[in-house]
């Protein structure tokens, strides 16, 4: 079964060229596909098509998004709101900038907890001691105790994947989650998303310019140019016997696969 499909969705940005154009694929349950490409392909503007986080000006102009067979445009905003952070979550680029620089971590990290479970402070707080654990941040109370500032790259991001996480989504959406770190860290968020994965039945879709990274995480993947599908299918069949030169070009550009 498919948790999401795009069927022909099209972003645009005023009356200029669409930002993704006639974009159609699909998303299985505990699947995690790869949307590979360069900047400005698009890719970032279609998952916050599907979150319903569109800039102003941005619009869904085009196709249908489907939800778990839910045509997301049908939705009220309500219901989209009830959706967003439980059952569809999503990690952003950068995810230090997206927190509250005046707040502590742990009374951001509640407060995302308490919009969606009716639980005292005390048990959200264990909760999400819990999630911090099992991305292996096991110096939980101060984290929560900390200011964004106060935390290096790392340990936002994966603060950020576990807040995205506590609520068990169905769908997660990640944004360039690794294009901000070191190598080191980049792996081990890389290696937590496959474990939320694996441990939750999560599934995920990842952005990324990356192709070598694609190829560590991904069962599918779906490459965009210029706001358009060049090619997708199964990781093998990208990485194996790629049909799109573009796709050629992004594994040349892959030393891990060379």
């Amino acid at each position: 079964m498919n948790i999401l499909e795009l069927e022909h969705v099209s972003v645009a940005y005023g009356k200029g060229k669409p930002a993704v154009e006639d974009v159609s694929f699909s998303v299985p349950e505990k699947s995690i596909v790869a949307i590979v490409g360069e900047s400005g392909s698009g890719k970032s503007s279609l998952l916050r098509a599907v979150m319903g986080l569109l800039p102003s000006g941005g619009e869904v102009s085009g196709g249908t998004i489907l939800f778990e067979g839910r045509d997301l445009d049908s939705l009220t905003r309500q219901q989209r709101r009830q959706i967003r952070g439980k059952d569809m979550a999503m990690i952003f680029q950068n995810a230090g900038e997206y927190l509250n620089p005046r707040r502590k971590v742990g009374a951001q990290y509640l407060e995302t907890l308490g919009c969606h479970l009716d639980l005292p402070r005390t048990e959200l707080k264990k909760l999400a001691l819990d999630m911090l654990a099992a991305l292996k941040l096991t110096d939980g109370e101060r984290i929560m105790n900390s200011y964004p500032f106060q935390l290096s790259g790392g340990m936002k991001q994966r603060a950020a994947i576990a807040m995205a996480m506590s609520l068990n989504p169905r769908l997660l959406l990640a944004d360039e989650p690794t294009s901000a770190l070191d190598v080191t860290t980049q792996a081990q968020v890389v290696q937590e998303l496959i474990q939320a994965r694996d441990r939750m039945g999560t599934a995920i879709v990842a952005v990324t310019h990356n192709m070598g990274a694609a190829s560590r995480i991904a069962d599918y993947i779906v490459v965009m140019q210029n706001g358009t599908i060049r090619e997708h299918g199964t990781r093998d069949q990208v990485i194996q016997a790629p049909a799109s030169g573009y796709t050629k070009q992004l594994l040349a550009a892959a030393p891990a696969l060379k």
